[in-house]
């Protein structure tokens, strides 16, 4: 980048009184000084970045933290590189003072220490998001900028003081907020950081303890505060980075990570770890629906759920008959009490991963009666000199009997045949789910225990989890041979340099020290999780959360043992319905620390379109809670017939150059790069310049119905069409 030469404003003719030096040449002077220090820093942290790239990898922790600040310093350049002056979102000034404070997507200082931006996310940067006028947070004024291919091409003054009239500020009758609601739509989720209206920055610098509802209907920004919610909480509060779990980001659906991927990383995060819960289960990918209701709402509740804990501990029983093991230094008799004793060495570890755990413990009881310390002759001398306890170990180790009890007292599991058994043995899940009747558990059998289905997929997450990895046993017997055999090598280069050393001091001789020796030994670091979905995470944040059922909270609380976690949703757009309130439906999933935030105005959709898609809604939910419209397109609702879907598309694309349409309904109209056809489930947190809805009373019946209908239409951020077959 070259430092600044001419002015960053480009305004139009229509804004010529906004150009007076006057009023921008201030601005001008400090984003010269931003695009100097910008070019300075790239500079530099380039030079940064290749010296840690031609540093040697090194092993173990050194090659960790060689590792993360090659990441940290590329993270850092990709955000410096991805924006130039348009870093710098607006400025404020202070009630007492009359120089601005500039505020940017990241904080920037030059080489004299100067802070050039605040990082949006920093307390000193709160007030120019929720500075109102009955609470101006110590504001004279504020400056908000448009900017459009690194150009100023509008900016917007508010004043909070009678005094800042007389400053350099233009007054006009829009906001930039306002303005920006009309802007046509993209692809992609419009940047809107520098519009974050006070009632939704007050939610996303909420604090991260607990678990904190956002609550409000279409159009409300929740998503928006969803998304800067994580990127402040990552920057705010060190007990999220990603060091210590990070951050989670759950979305309803694919399209929806798609409209939202870029959000996050033009936010300076890009650790984030974003899915849908379909993601968080291997068969999530080819599950199909259940397509029946009843077998549904059975695999919904908690009940089903906790069959998972009583079906692993089935294959945890010590033997209830002894029996003896023969080495050759003596016949052990190993109980019940003995198997019952070594089986606790597995409690609180996933089974799978606890099978080492256990035979280590059975191992000890065996070792210890063989008594090796105090087998003497009448003489006083040992009966078995050469015996030791490694040796009587590599003994049981080869036991055929011993292991083949053990494997079958404490069994290697997997969770697709665990569930699938519970679906084809009747017997097996009646015992693991005794509330069930007999007609229920007839109606969750099925001929193919393997067809999942995406009712199965918390099962299948719950087994998963309580069982863990069926590899981890074999993985690490196979690294722990690995180091062995490295540390014998070593061994012999040791012992090779001391029967060569010729030196008057022997200094070689030294090796043999422990701490010298242990030197040697290369840490060989943390094993790296190959599934970065499985957590623990420190936070988690849910989009459209109304629509989860019990099961499916115990994925996302699975992964959150904080309970620190922020929940996206509208009661009024579950699909299923959604009586109880927001703290009974959490607290019967097992969060207890609740906190509520509303969002109550519709930034999004036209008064035209929610003035028919209110009745819509309150038809089936009279008590829904619709937000308040702030703004008029000015375009009525159009209604017509299905015939003219072709021509109403047309006509939309030939007269706007810009924006996004959606045909929500007709899944035989084929996309475009401007146009989405999409199922009314798959619009949800998405929004079009254009909607058309075909047919929209096939979209279902009672309150499904209603609330698909509902969200399909609130997807308009200005132009609504409604289509009918005959």
């Amino acid at each position: 980048m070259n430092p600044l030469t001419t002015s960053a404003f480009d305004l139009r003719d229509h804004l010529t009184p906004k150009a007076d030096p006057a009023l921008i040449a201030h601005d001008d002077a400090h984003f010269a000084a931003i695009a100097e220090t910008l070019e300075a820093t790239v500079a530099e942290l380039s030079d940064r970045l290749d010296a840690a790239r031609r540093a040697p990898a090194g092993a173990g922790q050194a090659a960790l933290d060689r590792d993360q600040e090659v990441h940290r310093l590329s993270a850092r350049l990709r955000a410096l590189r991805r924006y130039g002056l348009d870093l710098c979102l607006g400025h404020m000034v202070p009630e007492n003072d009359s120089q601005p404070l500039y505020v940017g997507r990241l904080g920037l200082t030059d080489s004299t220490g100067r802070r050039l931006l605040v990082d949006w996310r920093s307390p000193a940067a709160e007030p120019f998001f929720g500075a109102t006028h009955g609470n101006p947070m110590g504001l004279a004024s504020r400056r908000r900028y448009r900017w459009t291919r690194g150009r100023v091409t509008d900016y917007w003054d508010e004043v909070f003081t009678v005094d800042a009239l007389d400053g350099r500020v233009a007054l006009d009758d829009e906001s930039a907020f306002v303005a920006s609601l009309g802007a046509s739509r993209s692809p992609r989720m419009r940047d809107v950081l520098s519009t974050i209206q006070a009632d939704q920055d007050a939610i996303i610098r909420a604090g991260s303890r607990g678990a904190l509802v956002v609550d409000g209907g279409p159009g409300t920004g929740k998503t928006v505060v969803a998304l800067h919610r994580t990127a402040y909480l990552l920057y705010s509060d060190p007990r999220l980075g990603h060091r210590r779990g990070g951050v989670l980001f759950v979305g309803p659906h694919e399209p929806y990570l798609s409209y939202v991927s870029d959000v996050l990383p033009s936010l300076g995060e890009e650790g984030v770890q974003t899915c849908t819960l379909l993601d968080l289960v291997a068969e999530g990918a080819t599950a199909a629906p259940e397509t029946d209701p009843e077998v549904a709402r059975l695999k919904a509740s908690m009940d089903l759920a906790r069959a998972i804990e009583p079906a692993v501990a089935l294959y945890e029983e010590p033997p209830t008959r002894g029996m003896e093991v023969v080495t050759p230094w003596a016949d052990v008799w190993l109980s019940p009490a003995d198997w019952a004793e070594a089986c606790t060495a597995g409690l609180g570890t996933p089974h799978n991963e606890a099978r080492d755990d256990v035979w280590e413990a059975l191992v000890a009881i065996l070792v210890e009666r063989h008594d090796l310390e105090g087998r003497v002759d009448d003489d006083g001398a040992d009966v078995e000199p050469d015996a030791t306890p490694a040796m009587v170990r590599r003994s049981l180790e080869q036991n055929r009997e011993l292991r083949t009890a053990f494997d079958r007292t404490w069994p290697l599991l997997d969770a697709e045949d665990l569930v699938g058994d519970l679906w084809t043995v009747p017997a097996y899940l009646r015992r693991c789910a005794p509330a069930l009747t007999v007609d229920e558990v007839r109606r969750l059998q099925r001929p193919e225990p393997t067809a999942w289905t995406v009712s199965d997929l918390p099962l299948l997450d719950a087994a998963r989890l309580r069982l863990g990895d069926p590899e981890a046993e074999r993985r690490r017997h196979r690294r722990d041979a690995e180091l062995a055999a490295e540390r014998e090598e070593r061994a012999k280069v040791v012992e090779h340099l001391i029967a060569s050393d010729d030196s008057d001091m022997h200094v070689m001789s030294m090796l043999r020290g422990e701490d010298l020796r242990g030197a040697l030994d290369d840490d060989p670091g943390p094993v790296a999780d190959p599934d970065l979905l499985a957590g623990p995470f420190a936070h988690v944040v849910v989009d459209e959360a109304q629509e989860l059922t019990d099961a499916e909270w115990q994925m996302l609380l699975g992964r959150c043992p904080s309970r620190s976690l922020t929940i996206v949703g509208d009661r009024a757009q579950a699909r299923h319905g959604f009586t109880e309130s927001w703290q009974e439906r959490l607290a019967r999933v097992g969060l207890d620390r609740v906190a509520l935030a509303s969002l109550g105005i519709n930034y999004r959709t036209p008064e035209e379109v929610m003035l028919e898609a209110e009745p819509v809604i309150r038809a089936a939910l009279p008590d829904a809670n619709v937000p308040t419209s702030i703004r008029e397109s000015g375009v009525p609702v159009r209604h017509g017939s299905t015939a003219d879907l072709a021509s109403v598309v047309e006509t939309w694309l030939a007269a706007h150059a810009d924006g996004t349409a959606c045909v929500i309904g007709d899944p035989t109209f084929e996309e475009t790069s401007r146009v989405r056809s999409l199922s009314p489930v798959l619009s949800k947190g998405l929004e079009f310049d254009l909607v058309v809805l075909v047919d929209p009373e096939d979209f279902g019946h009672g309150i499904e119905g209603a609330v698909d209908r509902y969200v399909a239409m609130t997807r308009a951020t200005q132009e609504l069409v409604v289509l009918t077959s005959g």
